[in-house]
């Protein structure tokens, strides 16, 4: 049964950035000699890629009212995506990412600015009412200033039947705070929130080793979760509910670019959960996703027919 319900499929709150990703592979950025630029942030790339699939989505961000504020709000919008909650920042520039093209996990250094001025007036009541989703990540809710806000504007979607949806994307390097990352991780999750972790996203969130898929979906569904995948890298994914789980493994596919694929699998995941498919179908959509975004460098199609995810449904 579809849980299309409402006018809004997909409200992603926290970072429109620039990616500067090498243009050839490196393991660390002094090694870097050239990048390419590309639109960047999860929050941007998940709605955007939400958008191509058809979802009505909205982002919710701050860029700076310069002329990579303006790249960025052209990107996305040309996808589809409703851009009228960015806002403009004239009092920072806007954030850039430096990051390593590679074939497993990406190195990065990121040099924040109008990211973190999300505030409360772009996220009225009548938005979250009207939204069946309400996205966000620990990157988003890694500043002070746009953490309260994120955390309200959630609480508030949860109230009103909004399912929530969290990519616990920690990093020390953006959130330094680690026991604060955790307490707003366990509260994010009492809400009944969809849960994105991957065996580096545990390790950096909780500073102890990876030993199995099962730890990590028992521990977020004991915080509240109702659903958490769990990604393996290389080796496929794991999902949970607390009355069923399933591992899906890996196929072989040409890596062109590993960057935006935890969104790419987050889009196909949500789309078919809105589109009333069973958890294992869900991550089989998002499965596919992931796959068709590997193989490109940079951005996905403008527009992407969504009977590709469900091909082997």
């Amino acid at each position: 049964m579809s849980r299309r319900t409402r006018a809004v499929d997909i409200v992603a709150v926290g970072e429109l950035l620039i990616d500067f990703i090498s243009t050839d592979f490196a393991e660390n950025l002094k090694d870097v000699q050239h990048f390419q630029r590309f639109q960047g942030g999860s929050p941007a790339n998940l709605s955007m890629n939400m958008a191509r699939l058809g979802n009505q989505a909205t982002l919710v961000a701050s860029v700076g009212a310069d002329d990579m504020g303006s790249f960025l709000i052209e990107a996305v919008s040309r996808v589809g995506v409703d851009t009228r909650h960015i806002e403009r920042v004239v009092e920072q520039p806007t954030t850039f990412i430096l990051v390593t093209r590679s074939q497993q996990t990406s190195n990065f250094e990121a040099y924040r600015g109008a990211d973190t001025a999300i505030s409360s007036a772009q996220l009225p009541d009548d938005l979250l009412k009207n939204t069946s989703i309400f996205h966000t990540t620990c990157f988003g809710m890694s500043s002070a200033t746009a953490q309260n806000t994120i955390l309200q504007a959630a609480r508030r979607a949860s109230d009103w039947g909004c399912q929530l949806s969290l990519d616990a994307n920690y990093a020390a390097k953006i959130w330094k705070h680690q026991q604060e990352a955790q307490q707003l991780v366990e509260e994010y999750c009492s809400y009944g929130a969809l849960v994105k972790v991957s065996e580096v996203d545990w390790e950096r969130l909780y500073g102890s080793p990876f030993l199995k898929p099962e730890e990590a979906g028992t521990h977020f569904l004991s915080l509240g979760a109702k659903a958490v995948c769990v990604t393996l890298g290389g080796a496929g994914l794991m999902v949970f509910s607390e009355t069923e789980s399933h591992f899906l493994p890996s196929r072989p596919v040409e890596v062109k670019d590993t960057t935006g694929a935890g969104d790419a699998f987050w889009s196909g995941f949500l789309t078919a959960w809105l589109d009333g498919y069973s958890l294992l179908s869900c991550a089989k959509a998002g499965r596919r996703m992931a796959e068709f975004k590997l193989g490109y460098l940079g951005n996905l199609p403008l527009q992407l027919d969504k009977a590709i995810i469900y091909e082997e449904l």
